[in-house]
């Protein structure tokens, strides 16, 4: 079982790594009934590109060893990935890298339609 978000952008939080609060970091805070609701617009792009860039930072050269291991492979466990990628812990690395993809979803989203809304399953 998963939890999921979805409305103008779509997708599956990563289990076991991704909270279901993870758009958070990107500058609004979700609504917390059952789900989380979210709202972006062009006036939180500042704060999506400045998520993005520290997400950027957090994982460093192990971004591109992390797109070349997903695009090779469709499940994982710490053990291959501490193999692939050479870290002893690769979860945090796994956090920053969920969050990363989310980020940039949002930001696909406000700049071809202007506003972004989701919600997210708790």
């Amino acid at each position: 079982m998963g939890r999921y978000y979805s409305g103008d952008i779509e997708g599956k939080f990563w289990f076991g790594v991704q909270a279901s609060t993870d758009a958070d970091f990107f500058g609004v805070n979700g609504n917390e009934p059952n789900y989380i609701e979210y709202y972006f617009d062009k006036d939180n792009l500042e704060d999506i590109k400045k998520g993005i860039r520290i997400c950027r930072e957090k994982l460093g050269d192990n971004k591109e060893k992390l797109d070349k291991f997903f695009e090779a492979n469709f499940s994982y466990n710490n053990t291959i990935l501490k193999e692939h990628i050479g870290v002893s812990n690769p979860q945090n690395l796994l956090e920053w890298y969920a969050r990363l993809e989310l980020g940039e979803r949002i930001l696909k989203c406000v700049e071809e339609q202007g506003e972004c809304s989701f919600t997210a399953e708790l």
